[in-house]
């Protein structure tokens, strides 16, 4: 398997709260999230959270390379709350918490899983693209957001409104109903959205963090193919760098998005595939 990272923080000075590594035959990606100024709830902190998780997640994949991944998520979350259960408030909403998204190459076949608004992209050479991702979060926030629509931004009245759509936000989390995400509670796990496709068949596949995804949505610069192919040609860092472009030209214009936001792209290819067959 030939892999090619890439990982780029919002803020200079300020750590990167994405994570993304790679062992023989798995790749993870993390985008972590919490609210801001919460030392009090948890000392460790956001970007913490999502390097020890993502850490943890591929230790375990290394040792015990055919485990199920919900399995492998799942005693992750669990060993990873139990670092800081007796330090931190992980129960709060406001702890830190985290996407997930999980390559891994088997000997016939490719499994994937996804928890929350990260993007795991097949590129399968029968039918094209095929985009995963956990739109539960995505539908619960405009869900959430739409008492928002029609209020001028900045204004004391859209503040009043945007902090009760945050604490509704906050109850939906990890719910049935709701949406799902890697916090302190391992059964979210199971919420994961999972799959295989057959090895032959897949030409590589693409992770991307939330701020990297928006390469497509919300900038509209490629489409999902041309995603693969800038991966394929120029590399996961030309991702990022029309992202940051985009980011630049948008500041302001589309409320709510946070300008600029880590972004995070790995892209991978099975051996036979590359010229090199081993992990790089």
């Amino acid at each position: 398997m030939k892999v090619v990272l890439a990982s780029s923080p919002g803020h200079v000075g300020q750590p990167n709260e994405d994570f993304v590594g790679a062992v023989p035959g798995a790749v993870v990606l993390l985008d972590g999230a919490g609210i801001p100024g919460t030392d009090s709830i948890c000392r460790h902190g956001v970007a913490w959270y999502s390097h020890t998780l993502g850490a943890t997640l591929l230790g375990r994949l290394s040792r015990e390379p055919g485990t199920d991944l919900v399995a492998a998520l799942a005693d992750s979350i669990g060993q990873v709350s139990g670092q800081h259960r007796h330090t931190c408030d992980i129960a709060n909403p406001s702890s830190p918490q985290s996407t997930v998204a999980i390559i891994r190459f088997d000997e016939d076949r490719v499994d994937f899983l996804v928890l929350a608004d990260v993007f795991v992209v097949l590129d399968s050479s029968e039918s094209g693209p095929q985009v995963v991702t956990d739109s539960r979060e995505v539908s619960v926030r405009s869900e959430c957001s739409s008492v928002l629509r029609g209020l001028p931004t900045g204004t004391p009245e859209y503040e009043r409104v945007k902090l009760s759509v945050i604490d509704a936000l906050r109850a939906r989390r990890n719910q049935s109903g709701g949406y799902w995400i890697a916090k302190d509670d391992p059964l979210a796990a199971i919420q994961a959205v999972t799959g295989s496709v057959p090895l032959g068949q897949l030409n590589g596949a693409a992770l991307l963090s939330n701020g990297a995804s928006r390469v497509v949505d919300p900038y509209h610069l490629v489409e999902w193919p041309a995603v693969l192919d800038l991966m394929r040609t120029k590399g996961p860092d030309e991702i990022l760098r029309r992202v940051r472009v985009a980011e630049t030209e948008a500041t302001g214009s589309i409320p709510d998005i946070r300008l600029p936001d880590d972004a995070t792209v790995a892209y991978c290819e099975p051996a036979e595939r590359s010229a090199h067959p081993h992990l790089t």
